[in-house]
């Protein structure tokens, strides 16, 4: 079957396996999401037992699919792994942090005689929330701003700055995409309370904070994406394979390939039509247009990142020395081996789901 698929389809293939995982990843975010909302919505002990209890169900589905999506790069496109996660070495350390923290917290925080006390835990759930959700943002931003780096004809990369990352923060386009996701995750968390907590107070609480999320996520994600749209993008030369900068690429790959338009246009529909619903109190599961319109929008997006003729990890120090998905993949033979596992993933699919719906009635 994928014996006769060349190797810069299988890399195609791949793309879209790590896009459509990342998307997913963005949306099982609304576990951070709600983290970050404990001591807003959550005004007794009581309450913020139930509020963990509701996520605690869900954290491993995101912490699986983090670990499934990073394995999938490093297996697919091992130079990215390598030069992302050794030379932005103190972002990802703070994100794995952040996320050994959640794990403390929900494991801990009702323990009997637990040493440092049920705040502390909640804490714990508070800054996993916050830096993981921006965190992460931050750093799929660099796919369209670009990271300061350089790889040798060695394929050896290093990163040109002492800071090892956290100079990204100071880039605003990244920053925004950062408070983008941190406020989607909010939103999405507040859209799954709505349909699953039953309890009056916290409902309230859950309408007031909507409105207060939702406008922010929709005003940085169009800063974002009309940013995005308007400035130069990291096109590359398909013959010779020579990076450059072209005006509105961005752009111009959303309209030259017009399916992942569509699904862009829907996807923001969708989130859009699940606050909107939500917020008039028309009905509660607001969450399910919102949650498939986020992992479509989020899909589009790393599509036109990746996609025709484009750099997906561009360097701003070198721009030669910039990633796209024919320069930093697997071997044809890895791609054609790993392809063939590829096709359990709509079995795990169903494991998730089955999974959150045996979570969900306990």
């Amino acid at each position: 079957m994928f014996e006769t698929l060349s190797h810069l389809t299988l890399q195609q293939y791949w793309w879209i396996i790590i896009s459509l995982l990342g998307a997913i990843l963005v949306f099982l975010m609304f576990v951070q999401g709600g983290q970050t909302l404990l001591f807003s919505l959550g005004k007794s002990d009581d309450e913020k037992t139930l509020l963990i209890n509701v996520l605690g169900s869900k954290w491993g589905l995101t912490f699986t699919t983090l670990v499934t999506f990073g394995g999938a790069f490093f297996a697919s496109f091992p130079l990215f792994y390598s030069t992302s996660f050794g030379g932005a070495y103190w972002v990802w350390m703070i994100i794995l942090l952040a996320f050994v923290l959640q794990a403390f917290g929900f494991e801990f925080h009702k323990k009997p005689n637990n040493l440092f006390g049920d705040k502390t835990y909640e804490l714990f759930l508070f800054i996993n929330g916050f830096i993981g959700t921006i965190f992460i943002g931050t750093a799929v931003a660099t796919f369209f701003t670009g990271s300061p780096f350089s790889v040798n004809s060695l394929n050896l990369s290093q990163w040109e700055t002492p800071w090892h990352g956290l100079e990204l923060a100071l880039n605003i386009h990244n920053i925004t995409l950062g408070l983008t996701v941190f406020f989607l995750a909010r939103t999405l968390a507040l859209l799954y309370f709505l349909l699953t907590v039953n309890n009056e107070n916290i409902e309230k609480r859950i309408h007031k904070q909507l409105l207060f999320n939702a406008i922010p996520f929709v005003l940085f994600f169009l800063i974002f994406v009309i940013w995005l749209l308007i400035r130069s993008g990291f096109a590359v030369n398909p013959m010779s394979g020579e990076v450059f900068m072209l005006q509105h690429k961005y752009l111009l790959n959303l309209l030259e390939m017009p399916l992942i338009l569509i699904f862009f246009i829907i996807g923001v529909l969708l989130v859009l039509f699940g606050i909107i619903i939500s917020l008039l109190k028309i009905n509660n599961k607001g969450i399910w247009f919102s949650a498939t319109g986020t992992i479509l929008t989020v899909f589009s997006l790393l599509i036109i990142a990746g996609f025709n003729n484009t750099a997906y990890y561009p360097s701003t120090f070198d721009l030669q020395s910039s990633l796209t998905i024919m320069n930093s993949s697997s071997s044809h033979f890895t791609l054609k081996v790993m392809s063939y596992v590829s096709l359990t993933i709509p079995f795990v699919i169903a494991y998730i789901w089955y999974a959150w719906r045996e979570l969900t009635k306990k």
